[in-house]
């Protein structure tokens, strides 16, 4: 019969292994009673016992016999429970974002959709009426430029060129510091970069200061587009998402129709200009650039009273200042809906683990000014390029990579279609002007006095003998193998106007536009005087800035009237594939009339259609691309892909504008290609209608 202690040893030892699993902790029952006779195994010896040092050495042979050594046991026992532990906290981050995302939805539900967003509508609008303007700009002015300052085909060529470089360049900076900075004061100072520069672009005289100011405003305005689409989507809830995100893109056409039209009403009027002394002259080109700037001074106004996004509040952590705006949209809505007494009733937000708040920062006793500031912007610049490579993630790499084509081949042929449409009109009215030319062959005109304009004209060896050209303007004319002798010029203002291979004796030009290092080319000047001439180009600028220009810029932003309703309407009911792969291939199709284009008329009625049905496009991928990237990258992603068009429209209008007057056939089959392949790879991209902004 066992003794009682045996029996109560044998039933503990049941459960020794639940007990001592991984714990390695001491049990009663082995101290507190007897050892059993005959002591204790040797097997079950501790290393405090006698026995230690033979434990000891079989460890140590047990080293050359493959066995693991039990600190290596316990270490790997350490890393594996550390391991379980990050999948854990990992699966809680997810979670914890899942649940964020769709408590911001019922949030946002529970608000409403009023007075708050149709107020952030317009602010923001007028921001993305700015960027609209600014992308007119340079193409109404340079006509009227290019005289004031003297500018050369390749001086216009290279303005044109850093304006969308740095608009490419302002995308992609800024979406990436929104996502780190805010949408809302990234938005600001993008509007105040823009409105400061471009009121110095109004007073630059020469093309270099010109040039420089018009890039920084470039810069800052390339960055609204894609602030303005998150920030907006983010007070958004996901049954309103794809209808009042299309009708934001409306006002982009409103920017449009205003340049055009102030471009049409101001322009052309040279007298509106004033002159501060010889050098220094406002004219009216540079008036046009100043109210210009009036939708981004009225958005920039408006956003100081526009609170930041509460999402990108949330997702970096600041749970309390995200909780007050949402209660602002909250309580705005219902007051204005004639509910004052509905209470917000989240006490709680789910906020995400922000794996970015590793901000390094010097103590102020540790570090100079300038040294705390350059260690958080270099901190910032290497948050906003971890954010940038995290896009080609596998979750996000295919998905991005259709996006980019599509964004890439739809601006390749809109940009590059924008730039022929125009220049196929110059081309047509030039071909039409030449064919009009006067040719005058060895006359010979003595003491005559010219009062009259000589207008589109080629004089060919001819004499001219103490005559007068006195208070007149000379435009497209050439003077080839001519003689003028006693001849007197005063107060002349020409244009596209030359000498070649002619003899100048004995005359004077007195306050003309016509200097020797300008105008006369490989001529023979004998006893020849120039009295206070004037330095620069000069036109009259009422029938050098054809209004015909104006009228195609105001109509083909009107087209795109049509298109943005429709894609408004049907952006939640079609889907956003659909409507871009339909408005894409439509389009595609619509390019081929350009080869009935034989007149002016033919290629604005071209250009008209072709706008209308391609806008939805540009909509839908807008929509599409907010709706694709998490919050943390959405402004990012926006950034890259918007700067992919901006390079595709630098690619695009050089390649056009190169076969003006040479082919209709390669710029019509460019445009038809890259439609047909961004339409179908359309098809490719997800499904967002139903999808809760991540």
């Amino acid at each position: 019969m066992d003794e009682p202690w045996q029996n109560n040893v044998s039933q503990q030892g049941t459960e020794i292994p639940a007990y001592g699993e991984g714990g390695g902790q001491q049990y009663p029952y082995q101290t507190d009673f007897p050892q059993p006779e005959g002591g204790v195994d040797e097997d079950a010896r501790s290393d405090v016992t006698e026995g230690h040092d033979e434990d000891v050495e079989a460890m140590y042979e047990g080293e050359y016999q493959g066995i693991p050594h039990p600190d290596e046991i316990k270490a790997a026992q350490r890393a594996a429970r550390a391991e379980a532990r990050k999948k854990a906290r990992q699966a809680a981050a997810a979670t914890e974002e899942e649940d964020l995302a769709e408590q911001y939805e019922n949030i946002m539900e529970d608000c409403g959709h009023g007075r708050f967003q149709w107020t952030l509508f317009l602010v923001l609008g007028m921001a993305l009426m700015a960027d609209g303007v600014d992308g007119f700009v340079v193409g109404f002015v340079l006509p009227s430029a290019e005289k004031d300052m003297c500018l050369s085909n390749a001086n216009k060529g290279m303005l044109g060129l850093l304006v969308y470089v740095s608009m490419m360049v302002g995308a992609l900076v800024w979406g990436g510091l929104a996502d780190k900075m805010g949408r809302r004061k990234c938005l600001i100072f993008c509007l105040a970069i823009d409105c400061v520069f471009s009121f110095l672009s109004c007073f630059a005289q020469g093309y270099g200061f010109f040039i420089f100011f018009r890039f920084c405003s470039g810069f800052g305005i390339g960055g609204t587009i894609p602030i303005v689409y998150t920030y907006f989507a983010e007070f958004l809830q996901m049954d309103k998402r794809g209808e009042h995100l299309s009708w934001l893109c409306m006002f982009w056409m409103f920017g449009g129709l205003y340049a055009s039209f102030t471009a049409w009403g101001v322009i052309p009027h040279y007298g509106w200009g004033f002159s501060l002394g010889s050098e220094y002259q406002i004219h009216s080109w540079r008036i046009f650039i100043l109210v210009c700037m009036f939708p981004a001074i009225i958005a920039l106004v408006g956003l100081v009273f526009m609170p930041e996004s509460p999402r990108f509040l949330l997702e970096n952590a600041r749970h309390d200042e995200a909780w007050m705006i949402l209660r602002q949209v909250h309580d705005t809505n219902w007051k204005a809906k004639g509910e004052p007494e509905r209470v917000f009733t989240v006490s709680n937000i789910t906020t995400p683990k922000n794996q970015d708040d590793e901000f390094i920062e010097i103590q102020s006793d540790t570090g100079t000014a300038f040294q705390r500031w350059t260690v958080r912007h270099m901190t910032l610049v290497k948050q906003v390029m971890q954010n940038i490579m995290s896009l080609a993630a596998p979750d996000l790499r295919l998905q991005g990579l259709f996006l980019a084509i599509i964004w890439f081949t739809m601006a390749f042929s809109y940009h590059g279609l924008s730039v022929w449409f125009p220049d196929m009109i110059k081309y047509m009215q030039y071909e039409e002007y030449e064919s009009k030319v006067k040719l005058f062959h060895r006359e010979r005109v003595e003491r005559f006095h010219f009062n009259f304009s000589l207008v589109n004209q080629i004089h060919k060896e001819g004499e001219y003998i103490h005559d007068k050209f006195m208070n007149i303007e000379i435009k497209s004319v050439k003077f080839e193998d001519s003689l003028f002798e006693n001849c007197y010029f005063e107060d002349i203002k020409s244009t596209n106007t030359y000498f070649e291979n002619c003899t100048i004796k004995n005359t004077v030009f007195y306050n003309t536009d016509l200097w020797e290092d300008s105008k006369f080319k490989d001529c023979r000047m004998e006893n020849a005087t120039f009295l206070h001439p004037k330095k620069g180009c000069h036109l009259n600028f009422q029938e050098e800035n054809d209004i015909v220009i104006y009228m195609v810029s105001f109509l083909g932003s009107l087209a795109t009237l049509p298109g943005n309703i429709v894609s408004a309407l049907f952006m939640d009911k079609l889907g956003r594939i659909k409507i871009i792969g339909g408005s894409m291939l439509i389009s595609s199709v619509g390019t081929f009339l350009l080869l009935l284009s034989f007149n002016q008329g033919a290629v604005i009625c071209c250009q008209c259609l072709f706008y209308a049905t391609s806008v939805a496009a540009w909509n839908g991928l807008e929509v599409i691309t907010v709706e694709v990237y998490p919050s943390a990258k959405r402004c990012t992603a926006f950034g890259v892909l918007n700067g992919s068009c901006k390079l595709a429209a630098i690619i695009g209008s050089f390649i056009f504008a190169k076969f003006i007057g040479i082919t209709k056939i390669v710029p019509i089959f460019l445009a038809f290609a890259s439609l047909v392949c961004g339409g179908l790879l359309a098809t490719k991209l997800p499904d967002t209608r139903e999808k809760i902004l991540e």
